[in-house]
């Protein structure tokens, strides 16, 4: 499992070298104008008279959809994109992983979550040393945040507002997407970091889960059921949140005073052509990481990532603070023991892992 060190004042918070700064705030007018675009296939012409530059088979979790758009269309305006037309599968991230493991085939993946890639890794089809870079492999960070009803009429700031009596909460299905794992893991860490012990803080995971009206299979999906006027708040990426703002749909954005990093990886399979090897090139190169900033990720490199104002939560935590993706994916998500699984089985949701 990797580790990247990450620099921030907030209190309890680790120091240390920054890789990048984190926390800092978008610029709502420039996402707009790029998320506007009509979302189309990725699948891009060739240029009259360009020679055929190949393809690039790209697998991803479902939230990066409109942002794909613009990167295809910026990377084929590159000298390694010439001519090379991208082609995208979006889902559950964990759904996708398992899809790829039964051979869909796949150039790229760009998961929600570490656990997803260890699968392509455990099969084979991944190099183990895709966490070996400048970014430890990974393509985009960003954060849990809630999205509620514009003016926020039930006064939703705090994870303790998730579980009063009344409120609706939507978040996926941990068994199928990666987001679900990762809003999961904000609120057990934010628990702990309010000084609750564990037993407590797994008490709040059962309550917060009690109040929770719909569990859809993505992140994507979960944002299509708060948007047709479904629950009180959605857990979602704060990327998901700026899109849908950006959109011109009816939400409000809270930053909640506690909440996760959260850290996507991307990689190349062993078969993957050279335009894909290029493509994530493109992905990690300022060009690229600041098109994901327009588009509301926060970027891992430093040097794009002082070009945004994203909001600074006053405490950020990692996982690896909450024991690493390793540990906690076993004590939290395994279907048939683990803690979720248990009190998801008895508000009958099912545990069937993608």
């Amino acid at each position: 499992m990797h580790t990247r060190s990450i620099h921030r004042s907030t209190p309890g918070a680790r120091s240390g070298p920054s890789r990048r700064a984190l926390g800092r705030g978008l610029g709502l007018a420039s996402l707009a104008s790029l998320a506007a675009a009509p979302l189309a296939l990725l699948a891009l012409p060739t240029a009259a008279g360009a020679q055929t530059g190949g393809s690039v088979s790209l697998v991803a979790y479902s939230t990066p959809k409109p942002a794909y758009t613009v990167l295809a269309q910026d990377f084929a305006k590159t000298k390694g994109g010439t001519g090379v037309t991208v082609s995208p599968s979006f889902g559950p991230s964990g759904t996708q992983a398992t899809s790829v493991v039964d051979g869909l085939p796949a150039d790229v993946v760009n998961f929600s979550l570490e656990p997803d890639l260890a699968k392509l890794v455990k099969a084979g089809l991944v190099s183990s040393s895709w966490d070996k870079g400048a970014t430890k492999g990974m393509v985009t960070d960003s954060i849990v945040s809630f999205i509620v009803r514009p003016g926020n009429p039930k006064h939703i700031t705090t994870w303790a507002d998730l579980v009063k009596p009344g409120v609706g909460v939507i978040t996926p299905n941990v068994f199928s997407s990666g987001s679900a794992k990762w809003n999961i893991m904000a609120a057990y860490g934010a628990e702990i970091h309010l000084g609750k012990t564990p037993a407590q803080a797994q008490t709040y995971l059962s309550q917060l889960l009690h109040n929770a009206v719909a569990q859809p299979s993505s992140a994507s999906a979960a944002l299509q059921t708060f948007l047709s006027g479904q629950g009180d708040v959605l857990l979602d990426y704060e990327d998901d949140a700026l899109y849908a703002k950006s959109k011109g749909e009816a939400v409000d954005i809270i930053t909640p005073p506690q909440t996760i990093l959260i850290e996507n990886p991307i990689a190349v399979t062993k078969t993957a052509s050279s335009p894909a090897k290029a493509f994530v090139s493109y992905l990690l190169s300022p060009a690229g990481q600041k098109v994901w900033g327009q588009q509301g990720y926060r970027p891992v490199l430093p040097s794009v990532a002082s070009q945004f104002h994203f909001p600074q939560p006053k405490t950020l935590f990692t996982i690896g603070s909450l024991g690493g993706w390793t540990t906690v994916n076993t004590k939290f998500f395994d279907p048939q023991t683990g803690i979720v699984a248990h009190v998801e089985q008895s508000l009958g949701v099912s545990t069937a892992s993608g």
